[in-house]
């Protein structure tokens, strides 16, 4: 892939964060007034480590699962025009995948489907959809990063729009064939869906080879900068995990941060072992 269709890439993901965004606000009006009755109706509460630690001792707050999806998109906006803006004339592969990942924080705006229908009554089969295509987003964005630390372990594969194909195709049969329950939500507002559990773990297993794929890659390579981008990897999946599943005060703030430094760590680290090609 050259680097102008990479590009190409990465302006259609400021576009789309950007409609994301706009969506966001405009809807906000709207949807706000019906959190608290969402809240109260949710039948549990969010998954996630952190979660898990804090649900024993703090009730969900109506309006986080707001605050925090307006963040992952907003995340997702500014990451990507930085990404356009710093490496837009430098040839990294795994830089590609990257701004995948963090473009699938973009589709969290779907989230206001579920208020939206409140308002509107509309059709289940808009949650249906709109859940679909939250799920697409978030194994992608595993996904992605996954493919990200393959390349740096020393795939050789040119034609990049091949692997986007296989990689936007594989998830997309997942989302189409997990099963959603049309009734049911859990506190960060998502609607429940099948085999969760078995994601999960799933998930958990894609995130530690990607993280030893970065580490092998730094001995394999004799870059040392890829072991802060296994570092990074690391803290933007916590960060990632943190921020979609929020539904207390005390989560968004340091979610945001995670994900912002370990951000940090992988773009700087790529840039330093790429700036002379």
């Amino acid at each position: 892939m050259t680097i102008s269709s990479r590009n190409g890439f990465f302006k259609a993901g400021i576009i789309l964060a950007t409609v994301s965004l706009s969506l966001i606000t405009v809807a906000a009006f709207i949807i706000l007034p019906v959190y608290p009755k969402l809240s109260s109706a949710a039948v549990q509460r969010s998954g996630g480590v952190i979660q898990a630690l804090v649900c024993p001792f703090l009730d969900p707050a109506p309006y986080v699962p707001f605050a925090a999806m307006t963040a992952a998109v907003v995340y997702a906006l500014v990451t990507m025009i930085l990404i356009y803006y710093f490496f837009e004339k430098t040839q990294a592969p795994e830089i590609l995948f990257f701004a995948f990942f963090v473009l699938s924080l973009a589709f969290e705006g779907v989230r206001t489907m579920i208020p939206l229908k409140q308002v509107y009554a509309l059709p289940g089969v808009f949650l249906v959809m709109a859940s679909r295509v939250l799920l697409f987003g978030r194994y992608f964005g595993i996904f992605s990063l996954f493919t990200a630390s393959v390349y740096a372990s020393g795939l050789e594969i040119q034609k990049q729009g091949y692997v986007v194909f296989i990689l936007t195709a594989a998830t997309l049969m997942i989302a189409l064939g997990v099963p959603i329950d049309a009734l049911s939500w859990d506190s960060s507002l998502a609607m429940l869906s099948g085999y969760m559990e078995m994601f999960r773990m799933v998930e958990a297993s894609i995130i530690g080879i990607t993280i030893m794929s970065f580490f092998v890659s730094a001995y394999s390579r004799d870059s040392r900068e890829y072991i802060f981008v296994g570092i990074g990897s690391f803290l933007v999946f916590l960060g990632r995990n943190m921020l979609i599943s929020a539904d207390t005060w005390i989560t968004p703030v340091p979610a945001v941060v995670i994900l912002t430094l370990g951000t940090w760590f992988i773009c700087t680290q790529l840039h330093r072992v790429y700036l002379w090609l």
